[in-house]
């Protein structure tokens, strides 16, 4: 993937943040903390990437780690929505669409995902309390699902809890070592990880 294609993907994640220099900002930060970890970047990174001087950082941003909460805001948030209303008839569909979008998701944004999933640690307190709920909420979704298998007898899994992370981790982790130019799309890699889970979790 090119720089020029990367920010296409990174620009149609962030369509809903405004002004254009708010979101150019986001989508600066999202690069750099990607690229070289939270602590190790400036705000003179993230505006060089983003084109404008430094200080237009705080136009828009009250710090470096209001820039990282906004990420991991909105991010999380979209990640949660992707499991919200998920299609299918029988839990193990409604399984598999969860499983092959959570994971394609975190495929397709990797950059954003790296930083929503593994910089939570550099956000303060009440940041942090924000995106530990939504987080929650996320959990709850893949959670419920599995728990309807399980009712209806197809998921056979004797702790709900630690399959309900253990999907969750597996789609995770996706954006830790996810290479555009490797040999699978997001799409295959969604694909893949259903039929993973589906047979991890049914009788």
């Amino acid at each position: 993937m090119t720089a020029q294609q990367e920010f296409g993907v990174l620009d149609e994640m962030w369509r809903d943040v405004t002004p254009d220099a708010a979101r150019r900002m986001l989508i600066a930060a999202s690069r750099a903390f990607a690229d070289k970890g939270y602590h190790a970047t400036t705000t003179r990174d993230i505006a060089s990437l983003a084109g404008m001087s430094p200080a237009a950082v705080y136009i828009h941003y009250r710090s470096k780690e209001d820039l990282l909460f906004q990420i991991s805001r909105i991010g999380h948030e979209l990640s949660l929505g992707v499991l919200s209303d998920v299609p299918g008839a029988t839990p193990v569909e409604r399984l598999s669409n969860a499983v092959s979008s959570f994971a394609r998701w975190h495929a397709e944004y990797h950059t954003t995902a790296r930083v929503v999933q593994y910089e939570l640690g550099a956000l303060n307190p009440a940041h942090h309390a924000v995106v530990a709920e939504l987080r929650r909420q996320i959990e709850g979704k893949m959670r419920s699902i599995i728990e309807d298998g399980m009712r209806e007898g197809v998921f056979d899994v004797p702790d709900l809890k630690g399959a309900t992370l253990a999907v969750l981790s597996l789609c995770i982790d996706v954006a830790r070592w996810y290479q555009p130019s490797g040999k699978r799309t997001p799409d295959q890699i969604g694909a893949m990880y259903a039929d993973l889970v589906r047979r991890m979790l049914t009788n």
